[in-house]
């Protein structure tokens, strides 16, 4: 769902007429878009966060393709829903709803368990789901929500099915990250927010921590026939910019939003990076890499900080238990 169209409708009286001209500028503003005609018949695909925006997108291109989708999602009853969506527009039966909230290690490991006692494969996961600029918020183990989502309940999904995806290979793991990790720093002496607590801060955060994965993952699959990618999808008009304040009062519907909307994809063409990074032939054995617009792009220079990625490493395996078998925040 875009909260910005919804936006526009309640202010198209004030706007009037420039309407038609903000639409056209759109038109023009959704960037590359991946052309290539590459089927997916018969191959596993996991999308988290499937049930609206980007991952819905990339849910239904993949079902036209032919993949077995399985729409990892928190959310059971939009998850039915757009599964339907999907079905009716692709007719492939081969789209399955499975519950899986990434802020609760134990859903996630349930997740895995249900997936591999139906499944002996998986060609592509695709770490999708996140929460942006939320008020501080803890998940089922105590960790800082934006971290614990996008980073530490990806880096578990992704630890318990590297076995499967290693039977597959060759095989990819597209993460979805973001341009806001230029300015993300990782906060080594406070990296659960505990001292202090900023939205923004903590969402870049997430968003470096998503990059510096991504590196170091590479780094210990050389050799696997896995490749690991992360992108920039691009600033999309989805639910993620809920808890944006500014975006949220009947002035911004007014005289912010059909300002700000054309330069917002869709989540259409939010979705041409993650297809590229999912099924492109040309990047079977590109790993590490960081893409956006269909393109390769350089990382900002703290997500090239090799120390701070095994750091990183080193602490996401002791939060999430996967050293142990156990999950908690110490």
């Amino acid at each position: 769902m875009s909260i910005f169209r919804n936006k526009i409708i309640l202010g198209t009286s004030a706007v009037g007429t420039l309407i038609g001209g903000i639409v056209l500028l759109k038109d023009r503003m959704q960037g590359a878009t991946f052309e290539k005609n590459v089927r997916a018949d018969g191959k596993v695909v996991i999308i988290t966060g499937a049930n609206t925006g980007i991952g819905k997108e990339t849910a239904y291109a993949l079902a036209r393709r032919g993949a077995h989708v399985y729409m990892a999602c928190r959310d059971m009853v939009k998850c039915e829903e757009a599964r339907k969506d999907i079905v009716l527009d692709s007719r492939n039966p081969q789209v399955y709803c499975r519950e899986c909230d990434l802020a609760s290690m134990q859903s996630i490991r349930q997740f895995v368990k249900q997936f591999k006692a139906e499944q002996q494969r998986l060609d592509i996961l695709i770490n999708n789901a996140g929460v942006m600029r939320c008020p501080r918020t803890l998940t089922k183990e105590g960790i800082e929500l934006q971290l614990g989502v996008n980073h530490m309940g990806h880096f578990l999904l992704t630890h318990l099915l590297l076995d499967t995806l290693k039977l597959s290979a060759p095989s990819r793991i597209v993460v979805v990250s973001s341009l806001a990790h230029t300015r993300g720093q990782i906060a080594l002496d406070d990296l659960n927010s505990v001292k202090s607590y900023d939205e923004a801060k903590a969402y870049e955060q997430s968003k470096l921590a998503n990059v510096l994965f991504t590196r170091e993952l590479a780094r210990r699959l050389e050799g696997t026939g896995v490749t690991v990618n992360a992108l920039h999808p691009g600033i999309v008009d989805t639910e993620l910019m809920r808890h944006m304040g500014i975006f949220n009062s009947w002035f911004s519907g007014l005289f912010v939003c059909p300002f700000v909307w054309p330069f917002l994809k869709s989540p259409l063409y939010g979705a041409q990076t993650t297809l590229y990074a999912a099924l492109d032939p040309e990047l079977e054995k590109v790993s590490g890499q960081y893409f956006s617009d269909c393109a390769p792009k350089e990382v900002a220079d703290q997500a090239k900080d090799d120390r701070v990625a095994k750091w990183l490493w080193a602490v996401s395996e002791k939060w999430t238990g996967t050293l142990t078998g156990t999950a908690a925040v110490s």
